[in-house]
């Protein structure tokens, strides 16, 4: 891998969620240019070797940083050094940014309910999207579903509910679904694709995935969005191709 594709960024802070899950900020240089849902690809130095792995941007595109949320990997040559980051570190940054997940995909359906289900660190690109005032002003309905196994991975809460005050000023449609799925007592804890099956998250936003005004964006594990997928067909959706259809999809990993 050629080196040159790379510019070299010092980490600025660090945030620990739990054990497994950690954000970081990095310098962003001038030519680095993204759309929000787009991910960036990271290289970190290994011995001799750069390995490198792709993040979804959390950070907005008008932002003067860049802002990643991962997953420790147990045994992974990537998180198992990233994990022991530290303010001054230096990454290495590739200097294009990739990835399909972002709004401007969609033609039609024109946008007036929009869904983001997400699991685990799935949810940085919608944190990006959400720092968007487009995105606002385009939809009547936004549902921020977001999935997670314990009540403790429920990262980034205080920053939903400060874009939703702040970018979503006067919006009335916007709505914050978190699902816990090892608590039993939680609202909702079973997977994304049963409770679509049994109708109840479109009973908990009150709101129900229409074929003519839907648009829905997935990204998490690979699992979930198979599943996730498939349970929407069956309501009638179609996956976004060409710019027409409804179901856009990231895998995370």
């Amino acid at each position: 891998m050629s080196i040159e594709k790379f510019s070299v960024e010092k980490v600025l802070s660090v945030q620990r969620w739990t054990n497994t899950l950690f954000s970081f900020t990095m310098t962003r240089p001038a030519h680095f240019k993204f759309t929000a849902g787009q991910f960036a690809r990271i290289g970190l130095k290994v011995g001799d070797e750069l390995v490198v792995r792709a993040y979804s941007v959390v950070s907005s595109p008008f932002d003067e940083i860049l802002e990643f949320f991962s997953i420790v990997v147990p045994e992974g040559a990537f998180t198992s050094n990233l994990q022991h980051l530290e303010i001054g570190d230096e990454l290495y940054l590739e200097k294009t940014a990739y990835g399909f997940l972002t709004l401007t995909r969609y033609q039609l359906p024109l946008p007036q309910d929009l869904w983001l289900l997400a699991t685990g660190t799935g949810l940085a690109p919608f944190i990006s999207m959400l720092q968007d005032f487009d995105t606002w002003s385009k939809y009547k309905n936004i549902n921020l579903v977001y999935s997670v196994r314990t009540a403790s991975e429920l990262a980034y809460l205080q920053r939903i509910q400060e874009i939703a005050e702040s970018f979503g000023e006067g919006h009335t449609g916007f709505k914050f679904v978190p699902i816990i799925t090892r608590d039993p007592l939680a609202v909702l804890h079973d997977r994304l694709p049963v409770l679509i099956e049994n109708g109840e998250l479109e009973k908990a936003v009150d709101l129900e995935f229409n074929p003519a005004t839907t648009h829905v964006m997935l990204c998490g594990n690979p699992q979930m969005v198979d599943d996730t997928k498939a349970a929407l067909k069956a309501r009638g959706l179609t996956m976004n191709r060409r710019g027409e259809g409804n179901i856009a999809v990231e895998n995370y990993w």
